[in-house]
């Protein structure tokens, strides 16, 4: 199945700007203040509250104040659920970021209901300065079992490749851009650039600056029975490409984004999106402007089996 009913979502306790990861990710802006963790609270709860109201189940789990942790409300990067009861747990770019990983919350995942048969940690690769974030800098195909991953420092092309090797699926390997200043530097995460759907995909081509990459993506998203849903590189740095795909118990499905994402949209991608999917958005920005990343971030997919 491309997409799940259930994810977890860790409520922030000390949500702020943080500096390690500010120095790769260009959609960050210092904007702290007292008010910071309060509005990124509510900002959390109205979300949650959102997706709980169409039927998609949130595991909630509370930060801890202890190692301090300002990124902890993007799980999505240091860990992933497989559907065949396999936990992954990835190495992290930013060493404060490296705390996040808690087998406490593994322990509250497994409460729920939901069988985790192994554990698989990736982790000791951050000795050689290689990562590997997750579903930050990889995106899944789950259905034709295709993974897209955009080179930067938080992916390593070495260890993608072997990942996905290790789980059997196809690598698509390519360089992504944004405009930063003067400069073209890479885009952090994957997942701020592209978001694969079942049956379609949301993508900026314009960021994938060399042409045969860029073709070479665009034939394996055609090729694997995806609409492509095109957006420019302005709605790309307004989080319109870090969007995640969930449904419900009834077989509904969602296409989950931020308020700032949405309003970027035109009318006729919108619509192209709502012949698949119904759009649920939430205002996010606090969360983006200190975080740097925006709804697909903060969710991290449980596949795994339940119990009986």
């Amino acid at each position: 199945m491309q997409t799940t009913q259930t994810v977890l979502m860790i409520e922030p306790i000390a949500f702020g700007y943080n500096a390690q990861t500010a120095e790769n990710n260009y959609f960050q802006v210092n904007q702290e203040g007292e008010e910071t963790q309060k509005k990124a609270l509510q900002e959390f709860h109205s979300f949650v509250e959102k997706l709980k109201a169409k039927g998609i189940v949130v595991i909630t789990i509370k930060d801890t104040l202890e190692p301090h942790t300002p990124d902890s409300i993007f799980p999505n990067n240091w860990v992933s659920f497989g559907s065949d009861g396999k936990v992954f747990l990835y190495p992290m770019f930013a060493p404060n970021r490296r705390d996040e990983r808690r087998m406490d919350i593994l322990e509250a995942v497994k409460n729920e209901g939901f069988v985790i048969d192994e554990i698989v940690d990736l982790s000791a690769s951050e000795k050689e300065n290689l990562f590997l974030e997750g579903t930050g800098s990889m995106i899944f195909d789950h259905e034709n079992k295709i993974a897209y991953g955009s080179v930067s420092l938080r992916l390593d092309e070495g260890l993608f490749r072997s990942f996905c090797k290790k789980i059997g699926y196809q690598p698509v390997v390519f360089h992504s851009f944004q405009s930063a200043g003067k400069e073209r530097l890479p885009i952090y995460h994957t997942n701020v650039m592209m978001c694969v759907a079942d049956r379609f995909a949301v993508i900026c081509l314009d960021c994938i600056d060399d042409e045969a990459e860029r073709n070479m993506v665009k034939t394996t998203l055609v090729n694997s029975g995806k609409e492509i849903v095109e957006i420019s590189e302005t709605q790309m740095q307004n989080f319109a490409g870090n969007m995640l795909q969930l449904n419900n118990e009834d077989g509904q499905t969602f296409l989950i984004m931020s308020q700032t994402a949405y309003q970027s949209l035109t009318n006729d991608q919108i619509q192209k999106i709502e012949n698949y999917s119904e759009i649920i958005y939430s205002d996010l920005h606090t969360i983006e402007v200190n975080g740097g990343g925006s709804a697909r971030c903060m969710l991290a997919e449980v596949f795994l089996p339940k119990s009986n």
